[in-house]
């Protein structure tokens, strides 16, 4: 159901069944391993390229995701994924595998809450009984196609972001015990001119920023109706930038403990990810890990979860291009 002018309320409150986070060794090595359903020791994960790689953790995560929740796969009438690589190669070809009907999605980082908002509207409106929603990155594709191969060695500026290797999916259905979806905002495209591929945090903070405002304000709510607020990947860059922006539009934002970044959470401060962490991954393996774990533990009731997403390709950014951005956010509660 609309409402106010670009959020939904979902009626019946679809449910999160189970959800599933695969990652790879550095992510092992991280704050939040224990909140993972499998690990992997090796980037390549026993396949001939990375691409393939991450595939693989795609089709690990749903495959998880539905053994938790004791659901076929033939019963799931829809799948909603997408990835960072170009024609989002990893959800299309994992999708192949997989065999349940299939919506690709681009939200490049945004596309966890995107798929999520979209199979709770599916779900709600009766469109369908179960809807898988997940995404993925790994660090080697995303090196090699936005910057420069890892085997190059590249130097890299202190606004640089590590992209998550992992995959992450939510099987959403109409009746069960979890987390519920009860509400999404839908972000528009904003662009402030960076053109900085390297600094992803200060690109996608304008956006996120919009996409909370247009929350409250859709909603007529304030940052304290929430147990937890926490962005996607805008690092250590760009989460200050947006708690500056909030609070300049009037919003005075929780403390870090309450309003947070999944850049920030998923790795330890001795490992060097400069910036933090990024990627498709990020706040699908620490929302569908972490931050569900801890609400069906009772520590939160309430939580918004805001991915934000760079809409930039090589080509775009070889044509002089500026980064467009986007954030779609997701309100998730558990009783």
């Amino acid at each position: 159901m609309l409402t106010g002018h670009q959020s939904w309320t979902f009626p019946s409150k679809p449910v999160i069944l189970s959800s599933a986070a695969v990652g790879g060794p550095f992510e092992a090595q991280g704050k939040l391993a224990t909140d993972f359903d499998k690990l992997y020791g090796d980037i390549w994960l026993e396949q001939d390229s990375f691409e393939k790689a991450e595939k693989k953790m795609l089709e690990e995560a749903c495959d998880i995701a539905l053994q938790k929740a004791g659901i076929d796969k033939g019963q799931v009438n829809f799948l909603l994924a997408g990835d960072l690589m170009n024609q989002i190669i990893s959800s299309s070809f994992s999708a192949r595998t997989v065999g349940i009907p299939y919506l690709g999605i681009f939200g490049a980082c945004s596309t966890s809450m995107e798929g999520l908002a979209l199979a709770a509207q599916l779900v709600d409106s009766g469109s369908a009984q179960y809807a898988l929603a997940g995404t993925c990155s790994h660090n080697a594709t995303a090196e090699k196609q936005f910057r420069y191969p890892t085997e190059y060695g590249s130097q890299k500026p202190p606004t640089a972001q590590w992209t998550v290797t992992g995959a992450g999916a939510a099987l959403v259905g109409t009746n069960g015990v979890g987390p519920r979806v009860v509400a999404a905002t839908i972000g528009r495209v904003v662009d402030m001119g960076i053109t900085d591929p390297f600094n992803m945090g200060a690109a996608m903070a304008p956006a996120a920023v919009d996409t909370i405002q247009a929350h409250f304000r859709d909603f007529q709510i304030g940052p304290d109706h929430y147990d937890l607020i926490v962005t996607g990947d805008l690092g250590k860059v760009g989460h200050p930038i947006a708690a500056d922006l909030l609070a300049k539009h009037g919003f005075t934002m929780p403390d870090q403990g309450r309003f947070t970044d999944c850049g920030l959470l998923i790795y330890n401060e001795d490992q060097k990810v400069i910036a933090g962490g990024s990627g498709c991954a990020c706040c699908a393996t620490v929302t569908y890990g972490h931050l569900l774990n801890r609400l069906k533990r009772g520590e939160w009731r309430r939580i918004l979860v805001i991915a934000t997403g760079a809409l930039l390709s090589p080509l775009s950014f070889q044509q002089n291009e500026t980064i467009p951005c986007v954030a779609h956010a997701v309100a998730i509660e558990h009783s």
